[in-house]
């Protein structure tokens, strides 16, 4: 049986980062669910690890989980320039795609916190369309949940973005019945058909990132980390 410790490791500018392939991620998270094993769940992009250089909290926090996901083709790029162990860039989305599929299968109960920034008509919108795809598993929108904490979750999803989200799992993992924290960001979105998502094609070459430039321009600021992650990365190569 794989489990956690079977996940390759590698350290990227202070940031551990486990991965091998989507099906192998997902067999250690039902691995422990099986097992009843509380577990934290992060999906690190370069903006993370950038971020993380001046927040020694949220380094603190992403290398304290235990699994740290390389969401991001930056990422792999990294890990190879400084002939770390090669990465497999695993997204969050896709994660979270299959353990809705496997919840499904389950009947299992999941909590969802910070979905479509707490909006309610939205966040009403997005759940009545996760029932309709997945219409045996059981969501609870943990702001509408009295006493959330004494519910046992088989999983939680976390989206309210980078730093919010992790902040909000690391103040509530221990305290809550949940087993297996995830920091979602917007996967939900994408399942749901709110948000779409770039063609297949654009995610395995790597280009995820620019759909989602060309379609939101406000994220150029965002995209601006990945040029200082290339900077620090060939820093620690070189320098």
């Amino acid at each position: 049986m794989t489990h956690k410790k079977d996940l390759k490791i590698a350290q990227i500018l202070g940031i551990r980062l486990n991965s091998t392939h989507l099906d192998e991620v997902l067999k250690v998270i039902v691995y422990r669910l099986k097992n009843k094993q509380k577990t934290v769940i992060v999906t690190p992009n370069p903006e993370f690890v950038v971020y993380a250089q001046s927040q020694p909290w949220f380094a603190k926090i992403l290398n304290s989980a235990d699994m740290a996901v390389p969401d991001g083709i930056g990422l792999v790029w990294g890990a190879r320039i400084l002939n770390r162990v090669n990465l497999s860039r695993v997204t969050g989305a896709d994660i979270v795609k299959l353990l809705l599929k496997k919840a499904d299968a389950n009947c299992w109960q999941i909590g969802i916190v910070g979905a479509r920034r707490g909006v309610t008509k939205e966040v009403k919108i997005l759940l009545a369309k996760l029932r309709l795809l997945y219409p045996r598993v059981k969501f609870y929108i943990l702001e509408e949940t009295p006493n959330w904490q004494k519910v046992k979750f088989d999983l939680v999803f976390a989206c309210q973005g980078m730093g919010k989200q992790e902040r909000w799992i690391q103040e509530n993992f221990k305290t809550s019945k949940g087993l297996v924290y995830i920091g979602a960001g917007g996967s939900l979105d994408y399942l749901a058909g709110l948000v779409p998502r770039a063609p297949i094609w654009m995610r395995r070459i790597g280009l995820e990132w620019l759909y989602r430039l060309v379609r939101q321009p406000w994220r150029l600021s965002r995209q601006l980390a990945l040029v200082k992650f290339i900077w620090l990365v060939v820093k620690e190569k070189f320098f």
